[in-house]
């Protein structure tokens, strides 16, 4: 691993154009984002911003007002409605108290908000109340840090800003270090900036503009004396070993990732994201980078998202795929112990331990995994280990890598104030975390089926002869999702597929088979290449992509729901449709037998019977939809009047109606414990009542 300084400086993307004749809070707005807009300047969700300004409140009267930003908000995508405004000479009344715990100064600001409702303001409002200027940022850039989690950080910062900057020892966010702040700044007039140890920088100005460039020149300025500083010396200690070859690290992954899953799931069903990006990898092919990950967090904002350590598994390129899977399954483990003894040595006893399980776990010349309770979570922790690796990289470089201590990042951990944010998040939805893979899902049933479990909160893999198709359905779902291609009568194309799905998110919970085609014809004119055909896709492409199921879940070993879409002609004979409903038939036996062999592993085998769903159907837009209506004696327009009347329930059936019942199967909640079932969804026809 050779050498290399890379700029890390960042752009001002201040225009004024863009602002100008806007208000205040509306350049507050436009200044967060900014900010927000460079993730190694503000981290998402971290980072505050506020302004004072003269503001008419509800009776007319002038009063000067703090608008900051509010707990949980996004710097990047934050609106108006993302600030609360507090009356400024109310909350400086604070700079008084000699001492205020969180519950007390929380109770405070709830009553200092110019307008009742108002959202929670920031952790960090009595700093941006209390330093003595009219706009104040507070974000935690990596240059910044890479100088703030160093060793000799003091000496350090001294000799990159001089008198410019202020440094505070760390203390965790709140009344006390608002203080601090605010006394330092007062002491020091001449300072343009503070140094918050182990966590990051307070810049201000007497309007926007010169806030936010302040921001960016200190960046700028860190970058620079970081670049130069380390410049020579090698990149996390030089390389470990060989590289890694892509092809191998795909086929180690799709062997490990379900192993990873299972463990990591076993309190609450998780996504996984892989990253093998060029920083990753420099990361984990560095000599040094076993120990550097080790440390700890950067900072508070890092902590909250990724635990205080990844778990770091090694691997030596050539080694045995078997052994990585035991080191990856006894790491994850040891992981949980080793986290539930930390929370033992530093709980008060109110507190309740979270999930256990790492975050982020580092294999060793491979690349890097995050975990989380769904997409975004695992792609949070992804980021915001990246910013990780970034100030380890300009820390290390210059000086010893240094972190919150382990008492401190349980502070920060399970800090009431902090937990709060996670409060704010999304109610988590039915099948979050989860992972659905449905086949024929560009069709007008499939496509149905992956809507609603999108809906409630699974990531769906779209898999479909038409590629094109599933591609089109997952980017309408709203959920992140993908679509496949897969031809569910090629063993090949359907594990490739699922090789996919586990590359993607790491493994699969719910599978739909619901791939199909369908024929009518009187028995004397069905070719064998026919009934050869309906076979191929209904029994044997059901067979196909099942066993590809069981393997997968047999690894990743927390069970799983396999759903068949089979068919009322599996329990009733359909009118010269004797290749059909026989393979449709076999699709049933089919269910029952897996349904007795998954039953040991969790495996749950059900099967949904629709009977004429001729809306959005691309099987009723073939010449299947003239073959039956011939079949029946009528026309073709005549077929869904036929189709209710025969219905005990005198109704039509619809594809949301087969997705309901696939969303029961799915369900842990709603079925957990059923198993070898079948539900008929066609408005009862009494001879297709099972038996």
């Amino acid at each position: 691993m050779k050498t290399e300084t890379h700029d890390i400086r960042v752009e001002d993307l201040w225009r004024e154009e863009e602002v100008e004749g806007q208000g205040e809070l509306e350049r507050l707005v436009y200044r967060s984002r900014l900010l927000g807009a460079n993730r190694a300047v503000a981290n998402y969700g971290g980072g505050n911003t506020s302004s004072k300004v003269l503001w008419t409140d509800h009776v007319g009267r002038q009063v000067e007002v703090l608008w900051v930003k509010a707990s949980g908000s996004d710097l990047a995508t934050i609106t108006a409605e993302g600030f609360v405004g507090l009356r400024l000479e109310e909350v400086l009344a604070l700079l008084e108290r000699e001492a205020m715990t969180d519950e007390e100064m929380v109770s405070y600001l709830g009553k200092c908000q110019l307008e009742p409702g108002m959202p929670r303001p920031s952790i960090e409002t009595l700093l941006h109340a209390f330093v003595p200027h009219r706009c104040v940022d507070h974000t935690h850039p990596d240059a910044i840090n890479m100088i703030c989690c160093a060793e000799h950080g003091q000496e350090l910062a001294r000799e990159c800003f001089g008198e410019d900057a202020v440094w505070i020892p760390y203390m965790r966010p709140g009344f006390a270090l608002s203080k601090l702040v605010a006394e330092a700044v007062r002491e020091h007039p001449e300072a343009k900036l503070v140094l918050l140890a182990k966590h990051g920088l307070v810049t201000w100005g007497e309007d926007s503009r010169e806030s936010y460039r302040r921001t960016i020149e200190a960046v700028n300025r860190a970058a620079e004396f970081v670049m130069a500083r380390s410049s020579h010396k090698r990149v996390f200690g030089g390389l470990r070993g060989q590289v890694l070859e892509e092809e191998r690290a795909r086929e180690l992954l799709v062997e490990v990732l379900p192993h990873i899953r299972g463990e990591v799931s076993v309190t609450g069903s998780k996504i996984l994201r892989v990253d093998r990006s060029a920083r990753v990898l420099e990361f984990v092919d560095g000599e040094e980078s076993r120990e550097l990950s080790q440390v700890g967090a950067a900072c508070p904002d890092h902590l909250v998202h990724t635990k205080m350590r990844p778990l770091w598994v090694d691997y030596t390129p050539g080694e045995d795929v078997c052994q990585l899977i035991r080191r990856v399954r006894e790491g994850i483990r040891r992981y949980r112990q080793e986290y539930e003894e930390y929370f033992r040595r530093h709980s008060s006893g109110w507190e309740r331990m979270m999930d256990p399980n790492p975050r982020v776990i580092l294999l060793a010349h491979v690349g890097m995994v995050t975990v989380g309770g769904d997409v975004r979570g695992a792609e949070l922790a992804r980021d915001l280990y990246h910013r990780a690796i970034e100030v380890m990289r300009g820390a290390s470089g210059m000086d010893r890598f240094v972190s919150l201590t382990e008492e401190e990042a349980f502070g920060i951990e399970y800090w009431p104030l902090e937990q709060y944010k996670l409060t704010l998040l999304p109610a988590r939805r039915e099948l979050a975390g989860q992972v659905a893979y449905v086949t024929g899902g560009a069709g007008g049933i499939g496509s149905a089926i992956c809507r609603l479990l999108a809906q409630e909160g699974a990531s769906v893999v779209v898999a479909d002869l038409d590629e094109e198709g599933g591609k089109a359905v997952a980017g309408e779902l709203g959920q992140p999702s993908i679509g496949v291609w897969v031809d569910v009568t090629d063993e090949g194309a359907v594990a490739e597929s699922f090789r996919r799905a586990v590359l993607e998110y790491g493994g699969v919970d719910i599978v739909v088979s619901n791939a199909g085609l369908a024929s009518s014809a009187p028995v004397e004119e069905t070719t064998v290449e026919l009934w050869e055909k309906n076979h191929e896709v209904l029994a044997k492409g059901y067979f196909v992509v099942s066993r590809e199921a069981f393997r997968l879940w047999k690894r990743q070993g927390v069970g799983g729901s396999l759903v068949y879409i089979a068919s009322k002609n599996g329990l009733v004979s359909g009118k010269n449709a004797s290749a059909y409903s026989s393979a449709k038939a076999a699709e049933l036996h089919l269910a029952r037998c897996l349904a007795d062999e998954g039953g040991a592993y969790g495996i749950r085998v059900n099967t949904v019977n629709p009977d004429a769903v001729l809306q959005g159907s691309r099987i009723w837009s073939s010449s299947w939809r003239e073959e039956r209506a011939r079949a029946y004696g009528i026309r073709p327009e005549q077929l869904e009047e036929y189709y209710r009347e025969r219905t005990v329930l005198k109704v039509n059936i619809y594809p949301e109606d087969v997705a309901q019942a696939v969303l029961f199967f799915a369900s842990r909640s709603r079925s957990g414990k059923s198993t070898g079932n079948i539900l008929n969804v066609d408005g009862g026809v009494s001879a297709a009542y099972p038996r």
